[in-house]
Protein backbone atom coordinates (compact mmCIF):
# COMPACT_ATOMS: atom_id res chain seq x y z
CA UNK A 1 0.00 0.00 0.00
CA UNK A 2 1.04 3.35 -0.52
CA UNK A 3 1.40 6.78 1.67
CA UNK A 4 -1.93 7.74 0.30
CA UNK A 5 -4.09 4.78 1.08
CA UNK A 6 -2.14 5.03 4.69
CA UNK A 7 -3.13 8.56 5.09
CA UNK A 8 -6.83 7.90 4.11
CA UNK A 9 -7.01 5.36 6.52
CA UNK A 10 -5.52 7.15 9.53
CA UNK A 11 -7.58 10.21 9.13
CA UNK A 12 -10.68 8.21 8.74
CA UNK A 13 -9.59 6.37 12.02
CA UNK A 14 -8.33 9.30 13.60
CA UNK A 15 -11.47 11.09 13.05
CA UNK A 16 -13.60 7.92 14.15
CA UNK A 17 -15.21 7.59 11.02
CA UNK A 18 -14.02 3.88 10.43
CA UNK A 19 -16.05 1.30 10.18
CA UNK A 20 -15.64 -1.47 13.10
CA UNK A 21 -13.98 -3.67 9.80
CA UNK A 22 -11.84 -0.90 8.64
CA UNK A 23 -10.78 -0.09 12.50
CA UNK A 24 -9.91 -3.92 12.80
CA UNK A 25 -7.63 -3.70 9.44
CA UNK A 26 -5.73 -0.02 11.11
CA UNK A 27 -5.35 -2.07 14.33
CA UNK A 28 -3.79 -5.08 12.90
CA UNK A 29 -1.13 -2.91 10.51
CA UNK A 30 -0.05 -1.30 13.17
CA UNK A 31 0.49 -4.52 15.67
CA UNK A 32 2.04 -5.82 12.31
CA UNK A 33 4.27 -3.21 11.93
CA UNK A 34 5.47 -3.28 16.45
CA UNK A 35 6.09 -7.02 15.17
CA UNK A 36 8.38 -6.66 12.85
CA UNK A 37 10.51 -3.38 12.96
CA UNK A 38 12.74 -2.99 9.98
CA UNK A 39 16.93 -2.58 11.21
CA UNK A 40 17.13 -1.11 8.01
CA UNK A 41 17.13 2.51 9.41
CA UNK A 42 19.61 3.61 12.43
CA UNK A 43 18.00 4.62 15.86
CA UNK A 44 19.09 7.95 15.40
CA UNK A 45 18.14 8.89 11.80
CA UNK A 46 14.44 7.00 12.64
CA UNK A 47 13.87 8.67 15.48
CA UNK A 48 14.43 12.39 13.07
CA UNK A 49 12.52 11.25 10.52
CA UNK A 50 9.77 9.72 12.75
CA UNK A 51 9.92 13.06 14.33
CA UNK A 52 9.66 15.18 11.42
CA UNK A 53 6.95 13.27 9.34
CA UNK A 54 5.08 12.93 12.43
CA UNK A 55 4.57 17.23 12.24
CA UNK A 56 3.82 16.66 8.42
CA UNK A 57 1.00 14.51 9.61
CA UNK A 58 -0.59 16.36 12.17
CA UNK A 59 -1.27 19.10 9.85
CA UNK A 60 -3.32 16.71 7.77
CA UNK A 61 -4.76 14.41 10.40
CA UNK A 62 -5.75 16.97 13.01
CA UNK A 63 -7.10 15.24 16.71
CA UNK A 64 -10.46 16.99 17.59
CA UNK A 65 -12.37 16.72 20.66
CA UNK A 66 -14.60 13.95 21.39
CA UNK A 67 -13.02 11.30 19.44
CA UNK A 68 -9.92 8.73 19.96
CA UNK A 69 -7.09 9.69 19.38
CA UNK A 70 -4.55 7.74 18.08
CA UNK A 71 -1.79 6.77 20.88
CA UNK A 72 1.91 7.58 20.74
CA UNK A 73 2.66 3.54 19.65
CA UNK A 74 0.44 4.00 16.68
CA UNK A 75 1.53 7.38 15.55
CA UNK A 76 5.61 5.70 15.67
CA UNK A 77 4.42 2.60 13.77
CA UNK A 78 2.04 4.52 11.23
CA UNK A 79 4.71 6.91 10.89
CA UNK A 80 7.71 4.00 10.43
CA UNK A 81 5.28 2.40 7.77
CA UNK A 82 5.27 5.67 5.75
CA UNK A 83 9.80 5.95 5.81
CA UNK A 84 9.30 2.23 4.79
CA UNK A 85 7.69 3.58 2.12
CA UNK A 86 9.47 6.04 1.03
CA UNK A 87 12.73 4.39 1.24
CA UNK A 88 11.58 2.02 -1.31
CA UNK A 89 11.84 -1.24 1.80
CA UNK A 90 8.06 -2.04 0.64
CA UNK A 91 9.85 -3.96 -1.87
CA UNK A 92 12.23 -6.16 0.39
CA UNK A 93 10.91 -6.80 3.16
CA UNK A 94 8.70 -9.92 3.44
CA UNK A 95 5.53 -10.07 5.44
CA UNK A 96 4.73 -12.32 8.11
CA UNK A 97 0.92 -13.96 7.39
CA UNK A 98 -1.89 -12.15 9.40
CA UNK A 99 -4.11 -13.67 12.02
CA UNK A 100 -6.95 -12.85 14.30
CA UNK A 101 -9.44 -10.56 14.13
CA UNK A 102 -9.51 -8.12 11.56
CA UNK A 103 -7.05 -9.88 9.20
CA UNK A 104 -9.59 -10.73 6.14
CA UNK A 105 -8.64 -14.24 7.15
CA UNK A 106 -5.26 -13.99 5.39
CA UNK A 107 -3.84 -16.68 3.49
CA UNK A 108 -1.43 -16.76 0.82
CA UNK A 109 -2.41 -17.32 -2.86
CA UNK A 110 -3.23 -21.10 -3.28
CA UNK A 111 -1.91 -22.61 -6.65
CA UNK A 112 -5.02 -24.98 -6.97
CA UNK A 113 -4.29 -25.87 -10.95
CA UNK A 114 -1.17 -26.75 -12.19
CA UNK A 115 0.18 -25.20 -15.66
CA UNK A 116 -0.92 -26.88 -18.90
CA UNK A 117 1.86 -28.02 -21.04
CA UNK A 118 1.69 -30.27 -24.63
CA UNK A 119 4.07 -31.12 -27.04
CA UNK A 120 1.66 -30.89 -30.88
CA UNK A 121 3.20 -30.08 -34.28
CA UNK A 122 6.57 -29.59 -33.01
CA UNK A 123 5.70 -26.65 -30.73
CA UNK A 124 5.92 -26.91 -26.73
CA UNK A 125 2.68 -24.74 -25.51
CA UNK A 126 2.45 -23.68 -21.80
CA UNK A 127 -0.65 -22.16 -20.38
CA UNK A 128 -1.23 -21.18 -16.76
CA UNK A 129 -4.20 -20.92 -15.02
CA UNK A 130 -5.21 -17.90 -12.62
CA UNK A 131 -3.30 -18.03 -9.52
CA UNK A 132 -0.16 -19.66 -10.96
CA UNK A 133 2.64 -18.61 -12.49
CA UNK A 134 5.50 -20.68 -14.54
CA UNK A 135 9.13 -20.75 -14.73
CA UNK A 136 10.64 -22.13 -18.43
CA UNK A 137 13.89 -22.45 -19.80
CA UNK A 138 14.52 -22.90 -23.11
CA UNK A 139 16.99 -25.09 -24.84
CA UNK A 140 19.62 -22.01 -25.75
CA UNK A 141 19.95 -21.09 -22.17
CA UNK A 142 16.80 -18.47 -22.30
CA UNK A 143 14.50 -18.21 -19.77
CA UNK A 144 11.33 -16.84 -19.64
CA UNK A 145 8.54 -16.39 -16.62
CA UNK A 146 5.06 -16.58 -17.48
CA UNK A 147 1.94 -14.78 -15.56
CA UNK A 148 -1.21 -15.90 -14.46
CA UNK A 149 -3.43 -16.47 -17.05
CA UNK A 150 -1.10 -16.73 -20.21
CA UNK A 151 -0.03 -18.86 -23.00
CA UNK A 152 3.28 -19.20 -24.78
CA UNK A 153 4.14 -21.51 -28.11
CA UNK A 154 7.89 -22.34 -28.96
CA UNK A 155 9.32 -24.77 -30.77
CA UNK A 156 10.63 -28.05 -28.89
CA UNK A 157 14.30 -27.13 -30.94
CA UNK A 158 15.04 -23.80 -32.30
CA UNK A 159 16.30 -23.47 -36.14
CA UNK A 160 20.15 -22.55 -36.62
CA UNK A 161 18.91 -19.12 -38.39
CA UNK A 162 16.37 -17.66 -35.60
CA UNK A 163 14.67 -18.45 -31.88
CA UNK A 164 11.43 -17.49 -32.49
CA UNK A 165 8.46 -17.45 -29.35
CA UNK A 166 4.92 -17.33 -29.39
CA UNK A 167 2.99 -15.31 -26.73
CA UNK A 168 -0.44 -15.77 -27.10
CA UNK A 169 -1.74 -14.33 -24.14
CA UNK A 170 -0.57 -12.70 -21.02
CA UNK A 171 2.39 -11.56 -19.97
CA UNK A 172 5.70 -12.99 -19.86
CA UNK A 173 9.46 -11.67 -18.70
CA UNK A 174 12.26 -12.77 -20.62
CA UNK A 175 15.86 -13.36 -20.14
CA UNK A 176 18.07 -13.84 -23.55
CA UNK A 177 20.95 -15.88 -23.74
CA UNK A 178 23.00 -14.56 -26.31
CA UNK A 179 23.63 -15.77 -29.51
CA UNK A 180 24.94 -13.23 -32.36
CA UNK A 181 23.94 -16.12 -34.75
CA UNK A 182 20.45 -16.52 -33.74
CA UNK A 183 17.90 -13.52 -33.38
CA UNK A 184 15.37 -13.83 -30.62
CA UNK A 185 11.86 -12.93 -31.75
CA UNK A 186 9.56 -13.01 -29.48
CA UNK A 187 5.35 -12.47 -31.86
CA UNK A 188 2.74 -10.93 -29.96
CA UNK A 189 -0.43 -10.50 -32.71
CA UNK A 190 0.91 -7.58 -34.77
CA UNK A 191 4.07 -7.17 -32.70
CA UNK A 192 7.24 -8.48 -32.97
CA UNK A 193 9.88 -7.92 -30.36
CA UNK A 194 13.63 -8.40 -31.25
CA UNK A 195 16.36 -8.96 -28.69
CA UNK A 196 20.18 -8.42 -28.63
CA UNK A 197 20.86 -10.41 -24.94
CA UNK A 198 18.39 -8.46 -23.08
CA UNK A 199 16.02 -9.02 -20.44
CA UNK A 200 12.20 -7.40 -21.25
CA UNK A 201 9.00 -7.68 -20.37
CA UNK A 202 5.61 -8.21 -22.63
CA UNK A 203 2.00 -7.68 -21.38
CA UNK A 204 -0.06 -8.43 -23.87
CA UNK A 205 -4.06 -9.70 -22.30
CA UNK A 206 -6.71 -9.73 -24.13
CA UNK A 207 -9.40 -8.14 -21.99
CA UNK A 208 -6.32 -5.24 -21.66
CA UNK A 209 -6.75 -4.37 -25.26
CA UNK A 210 -3.29 -3.40 -25.65
CA UNK A 211 0.33 -4.41 -25.79
CA UNK A 212 3.30 -2.93 -23.85
CA UNK A 213 6.59 -4.09 -24.31
CA UNK A 214 9.30 -2.57 -21.52
CA UNK A 215 12.67 -3.03 -21.53
CA UNK A 216 14.69 -3.33 -18.22
CA UNK A 217 18.22 -4.23 -20.03
CA UNK A 218 19.73 -4.21 -23.16
CA UNK A 219 18.31 -3.38 -26.36
CA UNK A 220 15.49 -4.19 -28.42
CA UNK A 221 13.59 -3.20 -31.55
CA UNK A 222 9.72 -3.62 -31.48
CA UNK A 223 8.09 -4.03 -35.40
CA UNK A 224 4.51 -3.30 -36.09
CA UNK A 225 3.60 -6.15 -38.33
CA UNK A 226 0.14 -4.42 -39.47
CA UNK A 227 -1.42 -6.91 -42.00
CA UNK A 228 -3.62 -3.66 -43.46
CA UNK A 229 -0.49 -1.46 -44.31
CA UNK A 230 2.09 -1.22 -46.73
CA UNK A 231 4.85 -0.56 -44.30
CA UNK A 232 5.38 -1.82 -40.70
CA UNK A 233 6.67 0.59 -38.64
CA UNK A 234 10.12 -0.08 -35.85
CA UNK A 235 11.26 1.37 -32.92
CA UNK A 236 14.03 0.88 -30.70
CA UNK A 237 13.64 0.31 -27.37
CA UNK A 238 16.54 1.05 -24.26
CA UNK A 239 16.41 0.49 -20.78
CA UNK A 240 13.83 1.97 -18.86
CA UNK A 241 11.81 2.79 -21.91
CA UNK A 242 8.17 0.81 -22.81
CA UNK A 243 6.18 1.03 -25.75
CA UNK A 244 2.32 0.81 -26.41
CA UNK A 245 0.41 -0.73 -28.58
CA UNK A 246 -3.05 -0.04 -29.61
CA UNK A 247 -4.52 -2.68 -31.92
CA UNK A 248 -7.40 -0.85 -32.81
CA UNK A 249 -5.78 2.91 -33.47
CA UNK A 250 -2.53 1.02 -34.70
CA UNK A 251 -0.56 3.46 -32.82
CA UNK A 252 2.81 2.84 -31.39
CA UNK A 253 3.45 4.95 -28.05
CA UNK A 254 6.87 5.61 -26.20
CA UNK A 255 7.32 6.27 -22.88
CA UNK A 256 9.72 5.43 -20.14
CA UNK A 257 9.42 3.28 -16.27
CA UNK A 258 10.53 4.99 -12.82
CA UNK A 259 11.73 1.35 -11.51
CA UNK A 260 11.69 -1.94 -13.02
CA UNK A 261 9.60 -3.05 -9.87
CA UNK A 262 6.72 -1.36 -11.63
CA UNK A 263 7.30 -3.78 -14.46
CA UNK A 264 8.88 -7.19 -13.07
CA UNK A 265 6.79 -6.73 -9.74
CA UNK A 266 4.69 -9.58 -10.40
CA UNK A 267 7.76 -12.42 -10.73
CA UNK A 268 7.51 -11.37 -6.86
CA UNK A 269 4.22 -11.56 -6.40
CA UNK A 270 3.23 -8.27 -6.32
CA UNK A 271 0.04 -6.42 -7.20
CA UNK A 272 1.91 -2.66 -8.83
CA UNK A 273 -0.92 -0.29 -9.71
CA UNK A 274 0.44 2.43 -11.52
CA UNK A 275 -1.88 5.07 -12.66
CA UNK A 276 -3.55 1.59 -13.86
CA UNK A 277 -6.81 1.61 -15.65
CA UNK A 278 -9.85 -0.34 -14.63
CA UNK A 279 -9.20 -3.32 -17.11
CA UNK A 280 -5.87 -3.73 -15.50
CA UNK A 281 -6.90 -3.87 -12.26
CA UNK A 282 -9.40 -6.32 -13.21
CA UNK A 283 -6.76 -8.44 -14.59
CA UNK A 284 -4.61 -8.22 -11.74
CA UNK A 285 -7.14 -9.16 -9.17
CA UNK A 286 -8.60 -11.96 -10.77
CA UNK A 287 -5.35 -13.73 -11.79
CA UNK A 288 -3.68 -12.82 -8.45
CA UNK A 289 -6.46 -14.36 -6.60
CA UNK A 290 -8.02 -16.89 -8.77
CA UNK A 291 -11.35 -15.07 -8.69
CA UNK A 292 -13.65 -12.94 -11.37
CA UNK A 293 -14.66 -9.41 -10.77
CA UNK A 294 -17.85 -7.99 -11.96
CA UNK A 295 -18.68 -4.06 -11.78
CA UNK A 296 -22.16 -3.56 -10.77
CA UNK A 297 -21.51 0.06 -9.85
CA UNK A 298 -21.61 3.04 -11.69
CA UNK A 299 -17.72 4.12 -11.91
CA UNK A 300 -17.06 2.12 -15.11
CA UNK A 301 -13.95 4.02 -15.51
CA UNK A 302 -11.29 4.95 -13.10
CA UNK A 303 -7.42 4.39 -12.16
CA UNK A 304 -5.68 4.00 -9.45
CA UNK A 305 -2.01 3.86 -7.63
CA UNK A 306 -1.16 1.40 -4.94
CA UNK A 307 1.03 -2.07 -4.68
CA UNK A 308 -0.11 -5.30 -2.65
CA UNK A 309 2.04 -8.69 -1.56
CA UNK A 310 1.00 -10.81 1.06
CA UNK A 311 -2.37 -9.25 1.75
CA UNK A 312 -5.45 -11.63 1.26
CA UNK A 313 -8.45 -10.16 -1.08
CA UNK A 314 -10.33 -8.87 1.47
CA UNK A 315 -7.50 -6.71 2.12
CA UNK A 316 -6.92 -5.82 -1.16
CA UNK A 317 -10.51 -4.74 -1.99
CA UNK A 318 -10.81 -3.20 1.38
CA UNK A 319 -8.12 -0.25 0.06
CA UNK A 320 -9.53 0.00 -3.28
CA UNK A 321 -12.80 0.37 -2.78
CA UNK A 322 -12.12 2.91 0.56
CA UNK A 323 -9.79 5.09 -2.26
CA UNK A 324 -12.70 5.01 -4.75
CA UNK A 325 -15.57 4.96 -2.47
CA UNK A 326 -17.14 1.92 -3.44
CA UNK A 327 -18.40 -1.07 -2.01
CA UNK A 328 -18.17 -4.97 -2.87
CA UNK A 329 -19.52 -8.26 -1.61
CA UNK A 330 -17.71 -11.46 -2.12
CA UNK A 331 -19.58 -15.02 -3.33
CA UNK A 332 -18.01 -17.81 -4.03
CA UNK A 333 -14.93 -16.98 -6.20
CA UNK A 334 -16.78 -13.75 -7.43
CA UNK A 335 -16.47 -10.23 -6.54
CA UNK A 336 -18.93 -7.92 -6.89
CA UNK A 337 -18.39 -4.08 -7.35
CA UNK A 338 -21.36 -1.89 -6.03
CA UNK A 339 -22.44 1.79 -5.44
CA UNK A 340 -20.88 2.65 -1.87
CA UNK A 341 -24.22 3.30 0.23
Amino acid sequence: MDTEQIKILLERYNQGNCSPEEAAIVDQWFENINRHKSTYIADKELDHELDSIRLQLNEHITPTPKVRHIHTRYWYAATAAIILLAAGLFWFNQQTPRTGPGAGNFQPPVIARQSNRIIRNGFVEITTPKGNKESITLEDGSSLELNAGSKVRYPEHFDSNSRTIFLEEGEAFFNVAADPARKFVVNTGELATTALGTAFNIRAYASEHKVTVALVSGKVKVDQLNKNSQSASSLILLPSEQISYDPISLSLVKSIFNKPEDITGWKQGYLVFKDAPYNEIVTGIENRYDVTVINESDKKEWNYNGSFKNESLKDVMDIICLAKSLSYTIKNDTVHLQNKN
